[in-house]
């Protein structure tokens, strides 16, 4: 799924180390999340265009999407619906993939003192197909399909693709551009995907504001 796929890319594939900050990778898979959910037939646009609403609540058989599922309890806007799913959801995503094999999560301490956890890559062939299928679409090597197209928008979106993959960041951001508006997936999907974008897009500014006011405020 997308949000597990995205996750990876996230992770030094040798050494487990995150690549990117926490706040973009709780947006980015959360709008992952919200994406997965939409093409599963669970949640749609309203018939004005503006809100997202649950349009079949039949269970789903991935307690995790199904647990995110519950989230959207009445129709909101796509960024409201971002910061609804954002809660917990890499330590949800990562039971997935430790679940899965793909790696293990360790419970550590910096400087033996504050809690933190570290990720061991298990299966180095799930990360280095991934991020080689991505890689090639965001260098230019490849045209994107729906799933790629997806995780390079949502890496555009948290300003992350630089920080995932080596290259000329002028270069890579203006492909992403490029790939975001381009025509890779249905038009559901696709009207989906440019509102969850501009949803995650909206959240970090937002998240990068109250954590600027904090930090001004305990000068």
């Amino acid at each position: 799924m997308l949000p597990e796929d995205l996750m990876l890319l996230f992770l030094d594939e040798e050494d487990g180390r995150v690549l990117v900050d926490s706040t973009a990778i709780h947006n980015a898979l959360a709008g992952a999340v919200l994406l997965e959910l939409v093409k599963s037939g669970r949640v749609a646009f309203e018939p004005d265009g503006r809100k997202l609403a649950v349009v079949d609540p039949a269970p789903l058989t991935n307690a995790f999407l199904q647990e995110s599922l519950t989230r959207l309890n009445k129709p909101m806007k796509p960024q409201r619906a971002v910061e609804r799913l954002r809660t917990h959801v890499r330590d949800n995503v990562m039971a997935q993939l430790e679940a899965q094999g793909v790696l293990t999560v360790e419970k550590t301490k910096v400087l033996g003192i504050f809690p933190t956890k570290s990720y061991v890559i298990q299966d180095h062939q799930a990360v280095s197909e991934i991020r080689d299928l991505v890689g090639n679409v965001a260098l230019g090597h490849a045209a994107p399909d729906e799933r790629t197209g997806a995780l390079i928008s949502l890496l555009y979106a948290v300003k992350g693709l630089h920080k995932v993959f080596n290259g000329d960041k002028r270069e890579m951001n203006a492909r992403a551009k490029e790939i975001s508006a381009g025509n890779w997936a249905g038009v559901a999907v696709k009207k989906a995907m440019e509102a969850v974008q501009a949803a995650v897009m909206a959240t970090m500014v937002a998240s990068t504001v109250a954590a600027t006011s904090v930090g001004g405020g305990s000068s």
